[in-house]
C-alpha cells in the first residue's frame, strides 16, 4: 500500500516538473539560434574583411547584376519618382518608351524586350541625386540620355528599369566673359550654345552631329570637323558636377584652366558613357570668335594624292581649321540627291576650312593651294564671301543626307568610324574601298582627315546585315592592326565592347571593369555599355 502511495507520488512529482523541462528546453534552443545568428551577422556585416587585393576584374571573376522588376516594384517606384519631379515629368507613353529605346540611327539591333519601364524628366542635380538613390535602394536599372543621336547602341536598355532624360535640364547656368568659360545643363545643345555665344563673339568649338546636346557629347567624348584645330570634347571641358549611382554628388573640379589637386576625374567621366555617374552640369571653355573665315574645296585623282596634300600641309605647320575629305561615291551621292546648289566633280575631295585673322587666312589659302597643285590637285576652289562659303561648306553638312537619299524601301543606315595615325589613313581607306566594292552595298566614305579619323555610311536591308557587319568588323581589325582605335568619336557603346580588349589589352580592360565596379558596384548605371559586366553567350562575340 504504501509502495503504491509511493509510486503516485513520483508520477505526480514527474508531472509537474515536464513543462518546465519542456519550457527551458525550448528557451535553450532559442538562444543558441539567436546567439549563433548574432555572431554570424557581426562576422558577415561589421567585422573587418580583407579587401579584394586584385587591381583588375576580369570577366570571368564578376557576378551577374541582380534587380528588382517585378511590376509591383516598378509601379511603386514610379510613384517615388512622381512624387520627385511631378506626374508630368514621368513617361510611360508608348511612343516615349521606343523613342528611349533605339533610333534608326542606331547600328546596333535592339531586343524588342530592351526598353525602359518609364522615362523621367528632372531639372536639377537635386531631382536627379533623389532619384538615383531611389532606383539605388530599389535596384532599379538607369539610362540617361542626352539628345539621342548616338549611332552604336549607347542608349538601350538592355536591363530594363527606367531613362532618365536631361531635356528639361536645358540652362545656360552661368557665362564669365572674362573668363572664356560657362556653365552648362546636360540637356543644352550644341548648336543653341553657339547661337547664344555668337552674342558675345564667342563660341564653343567642338561639333559632333546635328541636335547633339553636351550630355551625350561628355558621355562619348565627341569631337567633329574642328577637332584638328581645336581638339576633342576631352580638351574643352573644366568641370563636371556628377551624381554617382548611389545618388551621391561630386563635383570634378572648380574653375581654373589648370589644376594639378587630386585624380583627374572630369576626364575618366568623359567618354565613361553614362556607366560612372550621371553628368548634371558641365563647366566648358570657350573661345573668341575669329575675326575672318574662309572655306577652299580640292580634287583629286585619288585619296593617296589627297593624303599626300595633308601631309604636306601638316607638315608645313599651316594651321588650317577642318580638313575633310569624302571619296568620290560621296561626291556622287551629292551630285545625284541634289543636295546642294552646284555640280561637283566626282572625285576623292577635301574640305578646308580657314580662321583666323584676314590677312592670315588669305595667306593660309595661298599656300595650301600651292601644296594642293603640287600634290596632283585636279581644281582648287575658294570662297570669296560668305555665301559662296556657306556653299562650299555645304557638301561637307549634306554627306549623310545625300547617302540617305539612296536608300531602297527598307534600307538601314549604318554609320562606323575608327581612327588611325595619319600615315596609314590612305591604306585604310583604299583597303576599306575595296571590301565595300566587293560587297556590292551602296556605300560612301566620309573622313576628319587632319586626324587620322574617318566614317562609313553603310545602307543594307535586314538580310544584308550579316553582309554589312563584315564589312564593319573588317575596318575595324584594320584600324587595330595599323596601331588604331575602334572608334575616333562615335564611342563604345555595345556594337565596340568587344573589340576594346584587341585594340587596349585584356588587362586593361579589366582594370575598366574594376573602375566600373568601384562606381558603380550594384551595375545601375547603363549596365553592358563600354565592357561587359557578365559572361557572354556561346557564339555573342564574333571572331577576331
Amino acid at each position: 500500500m504504501k509502495r503504491l502511495e509511493r509510486e503516485r507520488a513520483d508520477l505526480a512529482r514527474m508531472a509537474n516538473t515536464r513543462p518546465e523541462s519542456t519550457m527551458a528546453r525550448n528557451f535553450s534552443v532559442t538562444f543558441v539560434i539567436f546567439f549563433v545568428g548574432s555572431v554570424s551577422w557581426f562576422l558577415g556585416y561589421q567585422y573587418p574583411r580583407d579587401v579584394d587585393p586584385n587591381s583588375t576584374l576580369p570577366l570571368n571573376a564578376t557576378q551577374p547584376p541582380s534587380y528588382k522588376l517585378n511590376p509591383a516594384h516598378l509601379e511603386a517606384a514610379w510613384a517615388d519618382f512622381v512624387e520627385i519631379v511631378g506626374q508630368d515629368n514621368v513617361s510611360t507613353i508608348e511612343g516615349d518608351i521606343k523613342q528611349h529605346a533605339t533610333s534608326e540611327w542606331s547600328s546596333h539591333q535592339p531586343d524588342p524586350s530592351h526598353k525602359p519601364f518609364c522615362v523621367v524628366y528632372p531639372t536639377t542635380t537635386e531631382q536627379v541625386a533623389a532619384l538615383m538613390k531611389i532606383c539605388h535602394t530599389r535596384r532599379i536599372p538607369v539610362v540617361g540620355y542626352s539628345g539621342g543621336t548616338s549611332l552604336e547602341g549607347h542608349y538601350t536598355p538592355t536591363r530594363g528599369g527606367i531613362c532618365v532624360d536631361f531635356s528639361r535640364m536645358n540652362q545656360v547656368l552661368a557665362l564669365h566673359k572674362d573668363d572664356l568659360d560657362v556653365v552648362v545643363q546636360p540637356g543644352v545643345g550644341w548648336e543653341d550654345l553657339n547661337e547664344q555665344l555668337a552674342e558675345h563673339n564667342l563660341f564653343f568649338p567642338p561639333d559632333p552631329g546635328p541636335g547633339a546636346q553636351i550630355g551625350g557629347m561628355v558621355g562619348t567624348g565627341c569631337s567633329g570637323t574642328n577637332a584638328y584645330r581645336y581638339g576633342t570634347m576631352r580638351e574643352w571641358v573644366l568641370s563636371l558636377t556628377v551624381v554617382l549611382a548611389d545618388g551621391t554628388v561630386v563635383k570634378t573640379r572648380r574653375r581654373p584652366r589648370k589644376s594639378s589637386a587630386g585624380y583627374d576625374l572630369t576626364r575618366l567621366f568623359i567618354g565613361s558613357e553614362g556607366t560612372l555617374g550621371l553628368v548634371t552640369e558641365a563647366t566648358l571653355r570657350l573661345c573668341v570668335r575669329p575675326t575672318a573665315a574662309s572655306v577652299a574645296v580640292a580634287s583629286f585623282p585619288s585619296v593617296r594624292h589627297a593624303a599626300d596634300c595633308v601631309a604636306r600641309v601638316v607638315g608645313d605647320g599651316i594651321p588650317v581649321a577642318a580638313v575633310e575629305i569624302l571619296d568620290d561615291d560621296q561626291m556622287r551621292f551629292l551630285n545625284a540627291s541634289g543636295a546642294t546648289t552646284r555640280s561637283w566633280r566626282e572625285a576623292p575631295t577635301l574640305f578646308f576650312k580657314f580662321t583666323g585673322t584676314a590677312a592670315g587666312v588669305k595667306e593660309q589659302v595661298e599656300i595650301v593651294r600651292r601644296l594642293a597643285k603640287r600634290a596632283g590637285g585636279q581644281s582648287f576652289e575658294f570662297a570669296r564671301g560668305d555665301e559662296e562659303q556657306a556653299e562650299l561648306w555645304s557638301a561637307r553638312k549634306e554627306a549623310l543626307w545625300s547617302t540617305m537619299a539612296q536608300r531602297r524601301p527598307g534600307d538601314h543606315v549604318w554609320t562606323g568610324d575608327v581612327a588611325v595615325p595619319m600615315s596609314r589613313l590612305p591604306d585604310i581607306i583604299e583597303e576599306t574601298k575595296r571590301d565595300l566594292k566587293t560587297s556590292g552595298l551602296t556605300s560612301s566614305i566620309v573622313g576628319h582627315v587632319g586626324d587620322g579619323n574617318f566614317h562609313i555610311i553603310l545602307l543594307y536591308k535586314d538580310e544584308e546585315r550579316r553582309l554589312a557587319e563584315g564589312c564593319v568588323h573588317r575596318m575595324v581589325k584594320r584600324a587595330v592592326e595599323m596601331e588604331g582605335t575602334v572608334t575616333g568619336e562615335h564611342g563604345v557603346g555595345l556594337v565596340k565592347r568587344d573589340y576594346l580588349p584587341h585594340e587596349l589589352g585584356e588587362t586593361t580592360v579589366d582594370a575598366m571593369r574594376k573602375i566600373k565596379a568601384a562606381f558603380d558596384p550594384l551595375c545601375l548605371l547603363n549596365c553592358d555599355k563600354v565592357v561587359r559586366v557578365q559572361k557572354p553567350k556561346r557564339g555573342e562575340v564574333v571572331e577576331w
